[in-house]
């Protein structure tokens, strides 16, 4: 064996190419059978190839086995690596059989990282549901951060303790329900043999305050921010400005079409099978609801057609069908109006917002109804326009609709409502009524 050279860089460096067909071994001084492999085609951006000569597990000869090329790899991690190898060798372990075995559980760890889990999990069970796009979009935001990349199996109690103490602060009931979701998750996780134990199992509800107990309201400048960014959304983002000045639900406002809208007489009737409470439900349109109606396009039956076509059948052609993706909707909603909150409050002069609380599409509802409490609207109408059920003897005998006093609500919260996204501080007296919506 030719004489060994204690290898440094500026050695390697100056290494010239092998003749022509040739593929000397230089030797190091340091790691037996550790060295250099040159070649003719040898260059500055690659001088050669570090490898270790050795019998390997399961060969009669010694031979060389390639490490890496210099200088892409340094001198110091191919020794590094050399004397592993040796030494796995002299365990009878075959160093090629352990790198694909390390490589396997590396990929077997990512496949079982909590974000491929949560990625399985969500198209086996949460594409199922109403709220799946809702849960997904509530886990990416508050869980990935802290957990996407963790192996599912390492992940401790106190990890997720942590984020739902940390979440509590900012969301009380965001937290409850991201804790749900969890739960969920694991137990599906337990389920399909992912994981032997729920770290989240024990874990107790960080506020006793109830989902359905909500009372998010939104703010003037939320509301504000929230119209203009719908401004850009075209049919979605009508139909969230038509769900503010109604106070209707989502899935009937989705659903609304041509045939149930009389431009006449200003009313909008849903049919018993279109509404929650299967009860008919006229809803008096004032100036501004008809002006978001008037600039949707007719390309269908339905009012806030998106221009999504359904499944031509029978012979027929398909048609636009009803609103449908509204999570995503709301994402691109909640990004285009934490901007326009931005942009107002610096032309305001006030402070600018870094976040909107998180809130539903539920509480456009909430707020309209609130409002209109605001203005010294009764009760009983402010229920009648929500179509909510009366309770009590009285309601078996109080069949009036109270149609003039819905009307005459609902144009006073439209009033109120284009003060607000005109900007207009009337500290919530009725202003007059406009003629045109949005800002």
């Amino acid at each position: 064996m030719p004489a060994k050279r204690d290898f440094t860089d500026r050695f390697l460096k100056a290494i010239k190419p092998a003749a022509p067909g040739k593929r000397p071994i230089t030797w190091d001084a340091q790691v037996p059978g550790f060295g250099i492999r040159v070649t003719e085609r040898s260059n500055d951006e690659c001088k050669g190839a570090f490898v270790l000569v050795k019998r390997y597990p399961g060969s009669l000869n010694p031979s060389p086995r390639r490490i890496g090329d210099y200088p892409a790899m340094s001198l110091a991690k191919a020794r590094e690596i050399a004397r592993e190898w040796r030494e796995d060798i002299r365990q009878g372990v075959d160093p090629k059989e352990k790198a694909e075995e390390a490589a396997r559980e590396r990929q077997r760890l990512k496949a079982n990282t909590f974000g491929a889990a949560f990625a399985n999990f969500a198209d086996d069970h949460l594409k199922t549901l109403r709220t799946g796009a809702a849960v997904e979009a509530a886990v990416k935001k508050h869980v990935f951060p802290a957990l996407e990349n963790r192996p599912i199996r390492e992940i401790k109690r106190s990890e997720i303790l942590g984020l739902i103490n940390k979440l509590k602060k900012e969301a009380p009931i965001g937290a409850n329900r991201v804790l749900a979701f969890l739960k969920k998750f694991f137990a599906w996780a337990i389920e399909n043999e992912l994981v032997e134990d729920s770290p989240a199992a024990s874990i107790k509800r960080p506020t006793t305050e109830k989902d359905r107990q909500r009372d998010r309201v939104l703010a003037d400048w939320e509301i504000r921010a929230i119209w203009q960014a719908s401004g850009e959304m075209g049919a979605f983002g009508r139909a969230f400005q038509f769900m503010l000045a109604t106070g209707q639900r989502r899935s009937e406002v989705g659903s609304a079409t041509w045939g149930e809208i009389n431009r006449r007489e200003s009313l909008w009737t849903l049919g018993k099978a279109r509404t929650k409470a299967k009860r008919a439900h006229d809803v008096p349109l004032s100036d501004l609801a008809l002006s978001i109606i008037d600039d949707c396009p007719r390309v269908g039956d339905f009012v806030f057609a998106s221009g999504r076509s359904g499944v031509a059948h029978d012979g027929k052609a398909a048609g636009p069908v009803a609103l449908a993706g509204w999570g995503k909707a709301k994402e691109r909603l909640d990004e285009l109006a934490l901007r326009h909150a931005k942009e107002l409050a610096l032309a305001d002069g006030e402070e600018v917002p870094e976040e909107i609380e998180e809130w539903r599409l539920h509480d456009l509802r909430r707020s309209a109804a609130t409002h209109m409490a605001r203005l010294g609207v009764d009760r009983i109408v402010i229920s009648k326009i929500l179509n909510h059920s009366e309770g009590g003897v009285t309601s078996i005998y109080d069949r009036h609709a109270r149609d003039i006093e819905k009307k005459q609500a609902l144009d006073m919260w439209s009033q109120r409502l284009q003060a607000i996204v005109d900007g207009r501080d009337n500290g919530g007296n009725v202003v007059s009524l406009a003629s045109a919506r949005g800002s």
